[in-house]
């Protein structure tokens, strides 16, 4: 057999391939709106999209997976065509923090997959806004970033919003310089939102010592207003060098090889338990000795990991904070509610933010 020979062979068995798998997902989908008819007829307003389900669903797809696709790619295809079979039954609506070309828009479509109709806001005050309204079923903000800490207005959205978190997205941070073609040394001014340009410090002191550095609202802004200005270039991820027509003048310029921002996703429903969960509240105690610590002992008491926790001024009075804590597990496990009704006991504030999956992919 020729080498053209055995081309075709393969060729048509990818082609046999390819029709098995387009009935396969037809099947799916009709599967899929199967089940919005049957919640359809039990509730006329029945909510489609369960964050506890797709983690499940996911979970399964890796474990089973075998290659040579790695599991983070086969994850991805399967969020696509579950993204694509609810928007059979009901296309969610997404506001997140733009304008288009921002990272936490690169987290919405990973959390919650392309057929969804976004809706790009100002602010994330906007993007709470939005939802409280029900004007979108879910927002995307970002939280915290792994080198840089806590994006504090979304914390602080927290302590008059009654939205749930009802899921997290982690999003690996690659920063690149964009902009049009020219050398390094023509640069004069770099755009880049604050968080940016405090990832990408150390490389901008070692390259661009002497450059004048802008803070902007948003990478995507940095992106448009490097391609409007002379002598300018931005701090963005690849997304805005697309949009924006620019070029990548250095690649992956972050000082953590590991950075990562976590992105929370918002809504008016909570999420049931799905096997491995997050929860999130916040908390006040008295200002005194001891206070904190007695207010934490029951998660330890209980096994209970606490995976996070973060001060804020509590905007009831000079010198009085909230705290932010993230722990594992669910608010019905058993031993996380045993925890928490002590913890609850004990607060001089307490609110339940939520109990989420895990972030999958």
């Amino acid at each position: 057999m020729t080498e053209e020979e055995k081309l075709n062979e393969i060729r048509r068995c990818i082609d046999a391939i390819d029709e098995q798998l387009q009935k396969l997902l037809n099947r799916r989908a009709e599967a899929a709106m199967g089940v919005a008819q049957i919640k359809l007829a039990a509730d006329p307003n029945a909510v489609f999209y369960r964050p506890e389900r797709e983690a499940q669903v996911l979970r399964m797809v890796k474990t089973r997976n075998r290659g040579p696709l790695p599991d983070e790619e086969m994850g991805r295809l399967f969020r696509e065509i579950m993204s694509a079979c609810l928007a059979l039954e009901r296309p969610l609506k997404v506001a997140y923090l733009g304008p288009e070309g921002t990272f936490t828009q690169a987290a919405a479509l990973k959390y919650f997959g392309h057929s969804v109709r976004t809706q790009i806001l100002d602010s994330i005050s906007d993007v709470f806004q939005k939802v409280e309204s029900e004007k979108a079923d879910y927002g995307v903000v970002p939280v915290e970033n792994s080198s840089e800490g806590v994006i504090n207005h979304t914390l602080d959205m927290f302590l008059s919003s009654p939205l749930q978190i009802c899921g997290e997205v982690s999003l690996r941070i690659h920063h690149n310089l964009l902009g049009k073609a020219q050398p390094l040394g023509s640069i004069r001014t770099v755009f880049s939102h604050q968080q940016s340009l405090a990832q990408c410090r150390g490389w901008l002191d070692r390259h661009l010592p002497f450059v004048e550095r802008m803070v902007v609202g948003s990478n995507a802004e940095a992106a448009r207003l490097a391609a409007e200005t002379d002598g300018a270039a931005a701090i963005a991820g690849r997304t805005a060098a697309d949009i924006y027509d620019l070029k990548v003048l250095a690649a992956d310029i972050e000082d953590e090889p590991d950075n990562t921002t976590r992105f929370l996703v918002i809504g008016q429903h909570g999420a049931s338990p799905s096997g491995d969960d997050k929860t999130s509240i916040m908390v006040g105690t008295r200002n005194e000795a001891g206070a904190l610590y007695h207010l934490l002992r029951p998660l330890a008491e209980n096994g209970i990991n606490m995976t996070r926790i973060e001060s804020r001024p509590s905007r009831r009075g000079n010198w009085d904070y909230v705290f932010f804590i993230d722990l594992l597990g669910h608010h019905e496990d058993p031993g996380v509610d045993k925890a928490l009704a002590e913890l609850r006991s004990l607060a001089v504030l307490y609110k339940e933010l939520g109990s989420y999956p895990r972030a999958v992919l």
